[in-house]
């Protein structure tokens, strides 16, 4: 069992300039500054986040971290060019594969969670075509680092609207899967959502798994919102069968910074002897209760506090907590002995 984190880490990122300045894998571009053909800054920077990646992965290393989502922004604006174009595409692969044979020689795990302008089965014809550019250069990267197509480096994606006719567009959604290069279709992965009306696991299940055999991840804070008639127990369960055999189902775990927040607010009650509905007949502690008000109900904590409950499985757990790594730390700490009872298999 891996817990790990996303895309930034915030201890490096924020190093200040006498430190050496941040550390990051997302450096981009203004278009202005490279539109329509300026691929000498954009290598440049795809270069700098690429060696920025393998220092990431060494302080995985040296900190126990064994399980990491790499962020899309390794390539800016990557859906405009091929990436051959850079001038520095030798360099940039040699140092990809350096970052891809580090994770392997280490047993990491490296994931990619494409945004949600990623829909397959829009019926714009324009948008279908420009997320699959975008999907194929995720499996590109992977291929760059050496990594064979697996869902062992999942490519995560959620289907996005349903468009009035569930499916309708779960046929378009699978014929534009259908087209994909294999090494893609061999590591995309689709994930529940977090509002009804959305795709729960189960429809997932009926609606795609059934028809293309393509894995579910299963995420812990999405499925409270939308379970579809399926306990968390049940639904982790259904999309555990999706996982092929010898790769471990990766998960993905997050709590209500809205419920974080309230913890903070009834401290705050407590610490003033004031009942948590009296906080706005009190000038000092009124802005505090407006402000949780306004917290989306689906918003991530920044630290996650409660045991994880795996009913039995072994899993891999992708945090996406929003502060990062400092909020790994702690879940590992609250989660010690699943980690300790996993370990041991």
């Amino acid at each position: 069992m891996r817990i790990g984190y996303a895309c930034v880490n915030m201890g490096l990122t924020n190093r200040k300039k006498k430190q050496g300045g941040p550390i990051t894998t997302s450096r981009t571009a203004r278009k202005a500054t490279w539109w329509p053909d300026n691929y000498h800054l954009l290598g440049e920077r795809a270069l700098l986040n690429a060696n920025d990646l393998l220092t990431y992965l060494k302080w995985n290393e040296e900190h126990g971290i064994k399980l990491f989502r790499v962020g899309s922004e390794l390539f800016p604006w990557h859906d405009h060019y091929e990436l051959k174009q850079l001038p520095q595409y030798e360099e940039i692969v040699n140092k990809l594969l350096e970052c891809g044979n580090f994770a392997r020689k280490h047993g990491h795990r490296l994931t990619t969670h494409p945004g949600p302008f990623h829909v397959l089965g829009s019926p714009n014809p324009d948008v279908v075509k420009k997320s699959v550019i975008g999907l194929e250069r995720h499996s590109e990267m992977f291929d760059l680092m050496g990594f064979k197509p697996s869902f062992e480096n999942k490519i995560n994606i959620h289907i996005g609207g349903m468009y009035g006719d569930a499916q309708s567009t779960a046929n378009r959604w699978i014929d534009t899967w259908m087209g994909l290069s294999d090494n893609l279709k061999k590591r995309l992965v689709i994930e529940n959502d977090d509002k009804p009306g959305m795709w729960s696991v189960q429809m997932l299940y009926d609606y795609f798994h059934t028809v293309i055999g393509i894995p579910i991840t299963f995420d812990y804070f999405h499925h409270s919102f939308h379970q579809d008639g399926l306990t968390e127990g049940e639904a982790l369960h259904l999309a555990a069968t999706t996982w092929p055999e010898g790769i471990t189902q990766c998960t993905h775990y997050s709590e209500s910074r809205r419920d974080e927040k309230k913890r903070k607010l009834l401290q705050v009650c407590e610490t003033n002897n004031i009942d948590f509905d009296e906080l706005e007949d009190w000038p000092t502690f009124a802005k505090l209760k407006h402000d949780w008000g306004k917290i989306r109900v689906q918003a991530h904590s920044d630290y996650c506090r409660k045991p994880i409950n795996t009913y039995g499985l072994d899993i891999d757990i992708m945090l996406e907590a929003k502060a990062k790594e400092s909020a790994l730390f702690e879940t590992i700490k609250v989660n010690k002995k699943v980690l300790d009872e996993s370990n041991r298999r």
